[in-house]
């Protein structure tokens, strides 16, 4: 069994730690900062951290890869497409790696970055998503590089994986995700619901992740731009007919950047 933990970097991010107990090894996911993860490895004595995942070139997800290299020898993966420190590994879409045992599956997910990648580990049971900062819980990614209809179409994909896929993001921005959700849909239960549980969440201090596809699907707005109350929410923004779910989508993210 894999263990999977959040180790908290910055202000909001999460490096995600997997641990193989049977093997004392390790992986993370984007470690933006090498300090959180030598910590844990120090008040773990005995486990090796073998592997390292990054999906996209920010150096909020990278500024620790070089580091835990040079300390620990871990192999490290990245998107072929980018500038990885460090990086063993070169990874472009639809290529299999196997990380602790466990296959993952390579997705291109341009939009963020226009070389952002997802490893995907397609369990029948216990499906995982590492998707970096394309899809949030409630939300997903700002367009940094690429287009409205490159994210709208990352989104779609990953949007199709199973509903039971855990959704590990990076980023600890659930709540304000969700105040943009009730407000281009007042009316779903689902959406308030997960605000009030959010909210009492934050207020504990507690990890509002991993998410679930299943929950996405229910709450957040950029997985949603089919619904006709999005679309009509979207419409009386623009004050157009947005013809699209790509358009849709180009609406909600524009005035989320502005939200």
């Amino acid at each position: 069994m894999i263990q999977i933990d959040a180790l908290p970097a910055f202000t909001d991010n999460y490096i995600w730690l997997l641990q193989d107990n049977a093997s004392k090894r390790c992986a993370v996911v984007d470690p933006g900062d090498a300090a959180p993860v030598l910590a844990w490895l120090g008040n773990n004595p005995g486990w090796h951290l073998s592997d390292i995942l990054v999906t996209h070139h920010h150096a909020d997800h990278t500024g620790g890869v070089a580091e835990l290299k040079n300390v620990t020898g871990a192999t490290v993966y990245g998107p072929a497409n980018e500038n990885i420190p460090a990086r063993d590994v070169a990874l472009s879409d639809r290529d299999k790696i196997t990380v602790l045992g466990l296959g993952f599956d390579v997705h291109a997910v341009p939009g963020h970055t226009l070389g952002h990648i997802a490893f995907y580990h397609a369990d029948p049971q216990s499906p995982l998503l590492f998707c970096g900062d394309t899809l949030f819980a409630a939300g997903c990614g700002r367009l940094f590089e690429g287009t409205p209809e490159q994210m709208h179409h990352s989104l779609s994909r990953l949007a199709a994986l199973p509903d039971s896929t855990r959704v590990y993001c990076t980023h600890e921005y659930t709540l304000s995700n969700l105040r943009f959700a009730v407000a281009v849909e007042p009316n779903n239960p689902d959406v308030t619901g997960r605000f009030e549980q959010v909210t009492k969440w934050r207020e504990e201090n507690r990890i509002s992740l991993p998410s679930t596809l299943a929950l996405e699907h229910k709450t957040n707005p950029f997985l949603r731009v089919s619904q006709p109350a999005v679309k009509q929410k979207a419409d009386e923004r623009t004050g157009t007919e947005n013809t699209s779910p790509a358009a849709v989508f180009a609406a909600l993210r524009a005035w989320k950047d502005k939200f």
